[in-house]
């Protein structure tokens, strides 16, 4: 079975999709990221089942996760993936994943490179598997994020969760 063959049969997967913001700065109404997200999903049917703007905090990002894995297939997490004292989404996420895309932030790094240059290399953009759930973190910049959902993950996102419930498992949060 080839990779068209695989996209076929991904078209009738559902997909619910959580919305994270990691911020120390911005709300609900300031989010201009999130509600990019939110936004971007809707025109493709692709359910939110949650929204939040949580502080860049280890812990506070990881219950977020936990809490928000429970109803969603993947996760959009924008914000806190840079090199500062504060930005530790990156940290927060990886202590999480089962398995990593390493792919994910190659290809964006790569992509983000074409567009700003070398400040590319400041981005820790990653993805990868939370106790099956998809989880892609992305730099909070609108332009970041518009990169990272139009060019990689909304063409793969149905067979990418394919991919993951095509096993029968017991699906625990």
């Amino acid at each position: 079975m080839g990779r068209e063959d695989h996209i076929d049969l991904a078209r009738e997967t559902p997909v619910r999709c959580a919305v994270l913001t990691v911020s120390d700065t911005r709300t609900e109404e300031t989010d201009g990221s999130g509600r990019y997200i939110r936004s971007a999903l809707a025109e493709r049917s692709l359910p939110v089942t949650g929204y939040r703007v949580v502080a860049d905090d280890p812990e506070r990002i990881r219950a977020a996760i936990s809490d928000l894995a429970r109803d969603s297939e993947v996760i959009l997490i924008n914000g806190g993936t840079g090199i500062s004292r504060r930005d530790t989404t990156f940290e927060a996420v990886q202590s999480l994943f089962e398995k990593t895309m390493p792919g994910f932030g190659e290809i964006f790094r790569t992509l983000s490179f074409q567009e700003i240059g070398p400040a590319a290399m400041l981005s820790r953009a990653s993805a990868g598997v939370a106790k099956d759930t998809l989880i892609f973190s992305m730099p909070g910049s609108t332009a970041a994020v518009r990169l990272a959902l139009e060019q990689l993950i909304l063409p793969e996102i149905q067979h990418l969760v394919w991919e993951l419930v095509r096993q029968p498992q017991n699906r625990q949060h």
